[in-house]
């Protein structure tokens, strides 16, 4: 077996039992649960072995939300078959006709904003408010993507000898593999999607298997509003099928959203066949304070970043680095809001934090929970438990988590938790707190909040993280920048923005001679008139 198969193979080996993970197998029908199939050629169709899973809601995994398709390598296979027989048709359609249809798609997300978030709350448990977010960030995605179609521009340039005209251009990539998290299950899946039909590809679509229904009505509107039959596929499943399309021959390019560890084999995959491939990975994002700072707002601001999507983004606030001079009154406050947080199903207005995503995140945050309890001098200061009882008794629901006088070198001021844990560390000096601040293997996103206008510029040009923010948290990206991070959150690239063009199409350099003679550049040397 592959290393990109046995790593994408793990979240399958999660979801085999009932009680570990958000997604189960089930070989049993159950008559009120409803079974959604594939989208493989305009057709929506059963997997080849005929088996599903099970997507549960992890607020209260007894609900469960549907069956989907356990998708193999024979799926897989058939989807990329449909994707390159539609490749010529889709990319010789102009660019602004590509367009058009996704500005159609966008009308249909709008129309039903409430009903994919409501659903989206139910199959992943963020709050609602979160939820109509990030269906509204597919929504800004499709327009800001869609009015590329009239602006897919290359540049001419003088040629070097007379008689000669210099030009570039962009051309699709060909069929592109997209491989989604669970976290922002129709935002991520939009950044990749849209650009990728905008530039003239066709796609082959695996959702995570803990939230397959946003990725499925988002495909299911691209069905509505006109996608040709065989450019966008859709395939559900667990490792096997992420496996296939990462190692299948004919997919030119793998856009991959997820841990960095995995992240790092489905490159080497990639590499192994001479494809192109980009990584967004993970972050251990930090929050500085300064003595100057309105410290109320920077308190506001470290709970939402911290505790926003259960702390479950790549992009939330881990790390709170906080000037020693207000540092108590800012975890004071800090942990007051905390306790305060209604923990709840994300479904009831009222909440103001859902659920984690399944047991074995249960697991790795509550263990991390332990380790910071063991290391020297870290304080617990609220939260740290697992909630079980009464209204909490079948999901999967961790206390808002603050930890204070944590060094910076700590397990849990340096690696990635993903839940709501967030770690309080003191400093003196702005040039240490940056120095904390990129003292990590991440560099995704940092805030710095003063009032000095001189200290944030300062901050913003040494922070080395692909994102920063002035007195905001260190979530909150929008669509027309470009997002991404450096070191081991990613390779490079950047979704969103204009720049997310150069993951979906390559250069083509284009040169006309029409002096009717050979002119060999570099060569034939022209003098000045």
């Amino acid at each position: 077996m592959s290393q990109a198969r046995k790593a994408l193979n793990k979240n399958a080996k999660r979801g085999a039992n009932g009680n570990n993970g958000g997604a189960t197998r089930s070989s049993q029908a159950r008559a009120s649960v409803k079974t959604y199939r594939n989208y493989i050629g305009g057709e929506w169709v059963a997997s080849a072995g005929q088996e599903t899973f099970e997507n549960k809601n992890p607020a209260n995994t007894r609900d469960i939300v549907g069956r989907f398709p356990l998708s193999t390598e024979e799926d897989v296979a058939r989807a990329v078959d449909a994707a390159a027989e539609a490749s010529r048709g889709w990319r010789l359609t102009p660019a602004p006709r590509r367009a058009e249809i996704l500005f159609r798609l966008g009308e249909i997300l709008i129309r039903r904003k409430e009903q994919y978030a409501q659903e989206m709350t139910r199959e992943m448990g963020k709050v609602l408010k979160e939820t109509g977010g990030d269906v509204q960030e597919a929504i800004d995605c499709t327009y800001f993507t869609a009015g590329e179609g009239r602006r897919l521009h290359g540049y001419t340039s003088p040629a070097e000898m007379p008689d000669k005209f210099a030009m570039c251009v962009r051309q699709p990539v060909g069929l592109c593999g997209l491989i989604a998290p669970w976290n922002f299950p129709m935002a991520i899946p939009s950044w990749k999607l849209i650009p990728a039909l905008v530039c003239g590809n066709t796609v082959v679509l695996k959702p995570a298997e803990d939230t397959p229904l946003s990725s499925l009505n988002l495909v299911e509107a691209c069905e509505e509003a006109g996608v040709p039959k065989g450019v966008v596929n859709l395939v559900t499943g667990f490792g096997e099928a992420g496996a296939a399309i990462t190692n299948h021959k004919d997919v030119r390019l793998i856009s991959f959203t997820g841990s960095t560890e995995t992240g790092r084999i489905v490159a080497s995959a990639c590499a192994d066949r001479n494809a192109i491939c980009s990584l967004e990975m993970g972050g251990k994002n930090v929050i500085i304070v300064h003595e100057d700072a309105e410290v109320d707002l920077a308190v506001e601001g470290a709970v939402w970043g911290a505790f926003g999507t259960s702390g479950q983004r790549c992009t939330a606030s881990s790390r709170l680095v906080v000037h020693k001079k207000v540092y108590k009154q800012f975890t004071k406050k800090l942990v007051e809001r905390a306790r305060e947080l209604r923990i709840g199903d994300g479904s009831d207005p009222q909440t103001e934090m859902g659920p984690v995503i399944n047991a074995d995140a249960v697991h790795k945050i509550m263990g991390y929970i332990e380790v910071g309890q063991r290391e020297d001098h870290a304080k617990l200061q609220c939260g740290g438990n697992r909630l079980t009882t009464g209204e909490y008794a079948h999901g999967y629901f961790i206390e808002p988590t603050v930890f204070t006088d944590v060094a910076p070198d700590m397990r849990i001021a340096q690696e990635e938790i993903f839940g709501p844990v967030t770690a309080v560390i003191p400093f003196d000096t702005l040039d240490e707190a940056i120095e904390i601040a990129n003292g990590v293997r991440y560099g995704l996103s940092a805030s710095v909040y003063t009032k000095d206008v001189n200290l944030a510029f300062h901050a913003m040009n040494e922070l080395y993280t692909g994102i920063v923010y002035i007195n905001s948290p260190t979530i909150g990206a929008e669509v027309h920048l470009p997002f991404g991070g450096t070191k081991a959150t990613g390779n490079g690239h950047r979704e969103a923005g204009t720049q997310v063009l150069d993951i979906f199409s390559e250069w083509k350099s284009v040169y006309v001679d029409y002096s009717s003679k050979l002119q060999r550049a570099q060569i034939d040397s022209v003098e000045p008139q």
